[in-house]
């Protein structure tokens, strides 16, 4: 399942978490059907990754927008 990246915006980073421990989860299960030839549709593991690289992006991103926010706080205070 392809998510949008406005899908992915609008969750809480929590959610986000927890949705890219079940894609990892999930690719283990592609990867290992991949390798028992049963896996008709390999271009899931491709999508698969990908949404997981959107996903730690988002994530990585608000880290550093809070970051940013908390030293320019300091910064102002100090």
């Amino acid at each position: 399942m392809k998510m949008k990246l406005s899908e992915i915006k609008e969750m809480s980073s929590e959610e986000i978490g927890k949705q890219v421990v079940a894609e990892q989860s999930n690719l283990v299960d592609l990867r290992f059907s991949h390798e028992l030839k049963q896996l008709t549709n390999t271009a899931k593991l491709r999508l698969t990754k990908k949404d997981i690289a959107r996903m730690k992006t988002i994530l990585k991103e608000r880290e550093l927008s809070e970051t940013k926010s908390a030293s320019t706080d300091k910064g102002v205070n100090a």
